[in-house]
């Protein structure tokens, strides 16, 4: 047995979620390494849809632009219901939204964080299968030991500060964790397919095309979600009875032939039953809203979903995240996008723990923050595939911004400083909003705040006024309030980056500011309008884009020192 020096966190699971989770970890500056049981990238695509929320965290990232240059755009969905039109969603967000809605197969997605993980120094350790773990201590002596199976067949034991399960439905660091996985399963079987279609659909459109019963049940169904490639879609329906039956592993069993069969979660593709291109030929044939003919299957598959949560989303020093937490139907494509905000949120406090610019109480406020998450997901998305989406009640606009995950927030999470001007305005805890209209002296065009914000991995403190004397003063206040860069780190302190954005009427916004801190000016008033900004304020924004504090530029020492002290005992939690 091999024995390896410690690093700091094993990622179990190299998916959209291991590998969001490893490359935020690099970014901060954290040595991770990587590990997934499969010898290869999967050529499926499974989970398609990327949420206007991921875009913006890809773009903190610097990943937004190589993920647009591959998608397609994501437009709006046709509803049919028995031969008609019933419904013709508009995916339309407001303009201040700097990102629509988008799709990737899955492999895409996994190729371009794969190949920006490369470029931060870590590759995944394919063929490599985390087979137990025992965790143990307190403080820094304390750590997670894990027993490897490695692609040559050997067995190495790996110590590491921290261990991440985003290793799926079936997952192994759940089930060594003791985690609940409460829940159920849709009676219903699935297909899978990447096909393409001869149909006149408009560009960029959606397809749900359902026969209803007298009664309103449906009893047949044709989802298709557009792809990159001309007339491709991924295409989903149920199961026909030929190809319908238990999977080898027998009733309650897991994808067929993989990890977890027999563990009672019916949920994922499956071996063993492979759709025929004449199977996909006989929906279209009955719920295509025109004729059309499929071709050019790239791959098929039968699968089935479930819906379920655990009970908490980590253990000490081991975590879950992604669907080793919560599984439940595509509708809305909510579940790739969920955990990889799961992964961000963590990446970034386990970050500052390891640095210990923060205490392992920090590491609580995961659970506090994502499991409620995770927990309307999973119950709406079960709503939405029983009852539809056109069917929710709220507004469109509002049904809209909840599907692009733009309405997730923590207002009532412990680390959610207490609020300050006017009520509509966002406050600690909620998304800080883009905007734009930007300007610096040099530049000849104007920026977006997610121009301010990408590359720097630690907090951003943005300061609000009209009086140049004043915005300075609060920079340098900003400046001191937090703890030095710890040796060796990511090189930028989280409460020291500092940017100010200065009313129209101000003097130079530059004027006066400490080293390096820009000064950009609000030349469009759009920074005002968005975050209802009604006299000189300041704002704290976290590394995943939700704002940790509101405050008035008077008061910017203090505000962030009490929202330091609040990342070493966040309210209402132990330590680790």
């Amino acid at each position: 047995m091999t024995h390896t020096p410690t690093t700091d966190v094993l990622i179990a699971g190299a998916g959209p979620v291991g590998l969001s989770a490893a490359a935020e970890l690099r970014r901060h500056g954290v040595s991770c390494r990587l590990v997934d049981r499969l010898p290869a990238r999967l050529p499926y695509a499974k989970a398609v849809g990327i949420q206007p929320r991921t875009l913006e965290i890809w773009d903190r990232m610097g990943l937004a632009r190589t993920v647009m240059e591959s998608a397609v755009p994501l437009r709006g969905q046709l509803i049919y219901v028995n031969g008609a039109e019933r419904a013709r969603i508009e995916l339309m967000l407001p303009p201040e939204v700097p990102y629509r809605f988008a799709a990737l197969p899955q492999y895409e997605t996994e190729r371009i964080l794969e190949e920006h993980l490369a470029g931060l120094g870590t590759v995944i350790e394919r063929g490599t299968e985390l087979l137990s773990f025992t965790q143990d201590g307190d403080g820094s002596a304390g750590g997670v030991t894990s027993l490897l199976r490695t692609a040559s067949g050997g067995e190495e034991e790996l110590r590491t500060r921290y261990l991440i399960g985003c290793d799926g439905a079936h997952s192994t660091v759940r089930k060594g964790l003791g985690l609940s996985y409460e829940g159920g399963a849709f009676a219903e079987e699935y297909m899978l397919a990447d096909v393409v279609s001869d149909w006149d659909l408009p560009d960029g459109y959606g397809l749900r095309s359902m026969h209803q019963g007298a009664d309103g049940s449906t009893d047949d169904a044709l989802v298709c979600i557009p792809l990159p490639g001309r007339g491709r879609y991924r295409m989903s329906m149920l199961v026909p009875p030929e190809l319908s039956a238990q999977p080898p592993g027998g009733p309650g069993s897991g994808s067929a032939g993989g990890p977890g069969a027999g563990d009672g979660v019916r949920h994922g593709l499956e071996g063993g039953r492979v759709p025929e291109l004449s199977h996909i030929q006989a929906v279209v044939d009955r719920l295509a809203p025109a004729p059309a003919t499929v071709s050019g299957m790239r791959w098929s598959s039968v699968f089935r979903i479930s819906h379920r949560i655990v009970d908490r989303y980590g253990d000490g020093r081991v975590f879950v995240a992604g669907d080793a937490a919560h599984i439940h139907p595509p509708t809305g494509a909510q579940g790739m996008n969920t955990g990889i905000q799961d992964a961000c949120n963590l990446a970034w406090k386990l970050a500052l723990v390891l640095r210990e610019t923060a205490g392992p109480a920090l590491l609580t406020s995961y659970d506090a923050e994502r499991r409620p998450v995770g927990e309307e997901v999973v119950g709406r998305t079960v709503r939405h595939a029983t009852e539809g989406i056109e069917n929710e009640p709220d507004d469109p606009r509002t049904v809209l911004l909840r599907e692009a995950q733009l309405l997730v927030g923590y207002p009532a999470g412990p680390l959610a400083g207490p609020p300050f001007g006017p009520a509509d305005a966002p406050q600690p805890g909620e998304r800080a909003p883009d905007c734009g209209g930007l300007t610096l002296p040099i530049a000849a065009y104007p920026s977006r705040l997610l121009d301010v914000l990408r590359g720097r991995a630690g907090h951003v403190v943005l300061l609000y006024g009209a009086d140049g004397a004043a915005l300075a003063e609060a920079a340098e206040r900003a400046r001191a309030a937090g703890p030095a860069p710890a040796e060796g780190g990511a090189g930028e302190d989280d409460l020291r980056t500092v940017a100010v954005l200065a009313r129209e009427a101000a003097p130079d916004a530059g004027a006066g500011l400490p080293a390096p801190v820009p000064g950009y000016r609000d030349a469009a008033g759009e920074f005002a309008r968005l975050y209802g900004c009604d006299g000189p304020t300041g704002f704290l924004v976290r590394p995943d884009g939700y704002l940790g504090a509101r405050f008035p530029l008077s008061a910017t020492a203090a505000a962030l020192s009490g929202y330091l002290a609040s990342l070493s005992a966040p309210a209402g939690s132990a330590p680790a």
